[in-house]
This record gives structure tokens, sequence and C-alpha cells, in this order.
């Protein structure tokens, strides 16, 4: 089932990546059109007359001038964007990666498969770590089929040469990413993942001298080994907490440490160049909600919050991910974990293979020559972490009335309706709208990643106000969703080939920094922030698709939400996140205008269709 699905014989993973066309640039008109559009919900119309004054001045002015040396840069480069964008959204922040920028999901595996128990840790452990591991042997003979849009265009796989293998490290003001993968073709490639338990860390080779993956039951026995051998130990330093520092604490802690012992700059190697880091963790979460939270948070002695991939697994055999969002998009998190997810249903749960254990590289521990400094830098961040884990607000909710079978019954798109509905929860629990972002993919092009669709129009705005009052007729109501519906759709589908606003303003603003320019007033034009700008969005949103893979990350502002979702048949599943410092917020509260939201919506739909009404 997996393989049939994910893998190819007849296409090479990477084998379209030079006939990807570059990445575009919109028409600077097109994009300041779009821009103006999606301010107007959030303005006055006096303040909303001021920004189009600003808009009609930027773009007979330096707006011109900005869009033709951005024109001029895309000539010598294929995407335009991405350095930008690695450094600018990612590697220059300064703010931890735990909690305010890693990605968090549950795995799927405990709703139909494994749900907790005790005793499975080790048997789960040891059969995800085959399969993930299969996934990159996959990657690495390039024989995972590439993926390609609803139209049969190829899609770029450069995430997936990132995606493993890969570490953020830090610096002093902008961190950097180092990648160790290669595919067979490329060379040598490293074959080992690290395991972290009580505070130690381990690594174990996972890869025979064939290159084979090492079978679930070997990878099992490695991982109790060192089970075993901790739980005879004390606990260890807990270096791992080290990565939850802000990046600049963290980068002047890794520099002592490499200058303490030159032990410790092999055993940081061995973290950074291996595949992913598997933690053994003992804690028991109880609901999908908590596995969740750990998953942002938790325990640091059990991931590496650098890591392209963490995996843990807890005492109870429950799993959660936790991914740097700098070297990828979740979407490819999400092929990854559903690889696995099909594999291990087409087995039942338990390994079908052979239990024979051969002679095996023992696993090896990564013992860190500290000084007290150090010590102590470990000791200050636990109280402080734990401090920074209890301001992020997470809930996972299955709403069970319909999914994407009902929704597609009445020629609807599942995504548009579901964002419709966190648009009408929104208005209806705050009586304001939200701008919201909505990831749109730009992977047709060469390292395309993402545009903002901005998903709160003012058609959506006027279908909710709509919605709320009990003296507009409900085919009125339905005609108004149908007309915000088509223009969510219309800019989604724009937003994907590049044609959204945020990263054309993005492009120009970037020239303008590094030729130490004068900032353009549209970009400190109040309308600019209001609107979502400068990453103020309210509503941080995207679909994670339609399996039973999701995750999620916190919201973008402090007064914001994040909402990420799946969309099954019959089932539709939220990641809500927000900050507890900020009172108006609430992801129960958000929930409960969901669920509303979500029948309401429906029965409209329903009662339309039973008198005959066209949708």
């Amino acid at each position: 089932m997996a393989s049939a699905m994910f893998l190819s014989d007849d296409e090479k993973t990477f084998g379209n990546q030079e006939s990807l066309p570059s990445l575009p640039i919109p028409p600077l008109q097109k994009t300041l059109d779009r821009y103006l559009d999606s301010v107007k919900p959030f303005v006055t119309d006096e303040e909303y007359k001021q920004t189009e004054f600003l808009v009609q001045q930027f773009h007979s002015g330096v707006g011109k001038e900005l869009h033709f040396k951005l024109f001029e840069r895309a000539k010598y480069m294929r995407n335009w964007l991405e350095k930008w964008w690695d450094d600018g959204v990612y590697l220059e922040l300064r703010n931890p990666n735990a909690v305010f920028g890693n990605m968090a999901g549950p795995g799927p595996y405990m709703n139909s498969l494994w749900p907790p128990a005790d005793g499975t840790q080790m048997e789960r452990a040891g059969m995800l770590t085959y399969y993930v591991v299969k996934f990159w042997q996959a990657i690495r003979n390039q024989t995972l089929r590439p993926h390609k849009d609803s139209k049969g265009r190829p899609f770029c796989m450069n995430q997936f040469h990132r995606m493993l293998n890969t570490t953020r490290i830090p610096g002093p003001f902008q961190d950097k990413l180092l990648y160790h993968f290669k595919t067979e073709e490329e060379g040598e490639c490293p074959t080992n993942v690290i395991v972290m338990c009580r505070g130690r860390i381990f690594t174990v080779n996972v890869v025979d001298e064939n290159n084979e993956p090492l079978t679930a039951p070997e990878i099992q026995h490695l991982i109790q080994t060192i089970e075993t051998k901790c739980s005879r130990l004390p606990h260890g330093d807990g270096v791992g907490y080290l990565p939850t520092l802000g990046r600049t604490e963290w980068a002047e802690q890794r520099s002592r440490i490499l200058a303490l012992h030159p032990d410790n700059y092999h055993h940081l190697h061995e973290i950074e160049k291996s595949i992913f880091v598997l933690g053994l963790d003992d804690h028991c979460p109880k609901s999908e909600t908590e596995v969740a939270w750990q998953g942002l948070g938790g325990n640091p002695e059990a991931k590496w919050f650098d890591k392209s991939l963490s995996l843990t697994v807890f005492k109870n055999g429950l799993i959660v991910s936790n991914c740097d969002h700098a070297p990828t998009d979740a979407m490819v998190l999400v092929s990854c974990t559903y690889f696995v997810y099909l594999s291990i249903l087409e087995a039942k749960g338990v390994w079908q293979g052979t239990k024979t254990i051969r002679k095996l590289e023992q696993p090896r521990e990564l013992e860190f020559h500290l000084d007290s400094v150090v010590r102590n830098v470990i000791k200050e961040a636990k109280p402080e972490f734990k401090k920074r884990c209890d301001t992020v607000e997470v809930l996972t909710t299955n709403f069970r009335d319909y999914g994407k079978s009902a929704i597609r019954h009445f020629k609807l798109h599942p995504d548009t309706h579901v964002q419709l509905a966190l648009q009408l929860a929104y208005y209806r629990k705050y009586k304001r709208p939200a701008p919201t972002y909505e990831t749109a993919t730009t992977r047709q092009f060469y390292h395309g990643r993402t545009e903002t669709m901005r998903s709160c129009t003012p058609e959506a705005v006027t279908w909710c106000k709509a919605m709320l009052d009990p003296s507009i007729r409900e085919n009125r109501k339905l005609q108004l969703y149908k007309i915000a519906a088509d223009k969510h759709n219309r800019l989604m589908s724009e937003a994907s080939q590049l044609q959204g606003c945020d990263r054309h303003l993005l492009g120009m603003a970037m020239i303008c920094r590094e030729e130490g320019l004068p900032i353009p007033m549209i970009f400190t034009d109040p309308s600019f922030l209001k609107s979502g700008g400068g990453g103020n969005f309210v509503l941080s949103t995207s679909s994670i698709g339609y399996t039973p893979v999701y995750g999620g990350v916190a919201p973008m502002c402090t007064n914001g939400y994040g909402a990420f979702y799946k969309i099954e048949n019959k089932l539709i599943t939220f990641f809500l996140t927000a900050w507890t410092a900020d009172e108006e917020t609430s992801t129960k509260g958000f929930e409960n205008e969901l669920v509303k939201s979500l029948r309401e919506m429906m029965l409209l739909i329903e009662n339309q269709y039973r008198t005959g009404a066209r949708l």
C-alpha cells in the first residue's frame, strides 16, 4: 500500500528539478491591487484613502525602481527569494526555536493502530525508526515518487533533500543550516540516528554493511540497550536544554563547549549529521491535546530543537514529532509521516519480518565535557523553559459531524469551506475580522516554498456579517457564501502561481534593506500592519491535507490564534494554539465558535439544497 503510493521505478525523486520554471515576479500593478483589496476589511474609509494614495506614490516612484531591481536579481537566480526567505524569516531570528518557531504533530497512530499501552515504547520506537529510515533510503536511491499537482505538473522536491540529516547551527547574529544528506549518486551519507533518554545522548548506526536498514527488531534491541543502561545510571547532563535558549546565547554556549574539549566537537557533529533524533520520554500523555503540547515544548531531553526532525516516543507508546521550520514546510514532513503510517497500518501494527538479531555495532554514548558555567546555564534553562511552555495553549479537537465527503457532495472545496468557518468563528466571537494567513504552496517553481493567501477578504467579511444578521434571508446568505468561496478559490489558485502580494512586497523591502535605502512609506503605513503585514496575521492557518497526519505551530501574534487542520472523509481535526498571556484569546472558546460555525454552514447549505437552490 505505502510502496505503491510513494515509490516509483520509473521516475527519479529529483529527476524534474532542472526542468522546473524559475520563480516568477508578478506585475507590480497586480500586486498592489491585490494588496489594496486585502486591506479593506481592516481600515476606515479615510485610512483606506490614505493607503491608496501611498500605494499610488509607491507605484509611480520607488516601487517601480525596486521592481526593476528585483527583475535584475531574478536574471541571475532561479529563485530570487530563497536566500532572503531562509535568512529573514528563520535564520536571523533570535528567539528560541523551541515553542516560538518549530512545528509539532501528534503521531497519527494512536487512533487506529497504537492506542496508549504499557510496555509498548521499545517495540513502537523500533518500528517507527525502521520506516523513517526506509523513507530516507527511498530519497537516497531516488525511488520516492516525485510530487505533482492536480494537473500533473511536477513539484520541486528540493525540500526532501533538506528534511533529514539536517541541523540548524546557532550563530551570534544569524544561524546557518548544515545539510549532510546526499543521494547515492552524490556520495556517502551519514547513517546514524541520535537517541536521547533521561538526559543522556547516544548515537546508533541504523544501516548494515549492505547499506540496508537494520530490521525493526534489531533497532528495538539497540534502543532497549540504551534504555536499560540509562535506568541503571544517574540522570544525564541534559545537554538538550541548550537548544531551548535564545539563539545568540545558545551560540555562545556552543562556542564554549567546543573550546572545552575536542570530544565535544565530535559529539555535536554526531548529532548534527544524524538522520533524525529519537527521544525516549517517561511521560504518559493522556490525550491527543497533551501529546500535541508535549510536541511543541515538553521535554527537551527527548528532542533536539535544532534538528529538522525529532521524534519522541512516550512511555505509553504514543508518538509526537518536533521539526525545525527553516529547512522544510509542513507538507514535506506530512509525506514522510503518512508513508510511515501506511507502512505500519499494512503491517497491522506488528513487525512482519524476521526477528533474528544479528551481531550489531553497539550504541555509543556522547559524553560531553562540561564546566561549571555550562552546567549552570543548563540548570537555569530548565525552569525558564517550563515557563515558556506554559505561555502557549494547545487544543486538538475532532469535528465529527461531517468532513470532505459531505462538502464535496455539494461541489464545494473542503479547504475553502473550513477557511470560511474560521472567518465566521472569529467574527462571531470578536465582532471584527481577523487578518489571516493561509499557506499556499509554490512548489511548482524551482525551490519554491509558499506564498501568503490572505483569506480574510471583503467578500468573506460581508458573508460573516450576513450570517449574524437574522433579517437576511437564507438564500441570500448562501449567495454571499458562494461569492466569498469563489473569491477564495481564485486567490488560492493565483497565490500558488506566486501571484499574491506578500512575497513580492517582501522582495522589494529586502532590496531596500540590502542597499541601505529608506523604507518606503507603504511598509510603515498603519494599514500594512493592520492587514497582517510584517508577520501580524491574527489568524495563522494552514490545511495539512486529507490524510490522518496533522500538526501545528504557535500563533504569530500575542493576541492571535494558530488554526491548522486536516480534512478526512467524515472528520475535520484542528490543531489550535493561543498565547496564555492574552486574556481575550482562548482555544476552547474559539473551538466552540468554530463548531457552531461549521454546523450552521452545513445546515444553511443543506436547507437551500432541499429547496432546489443551485450551489
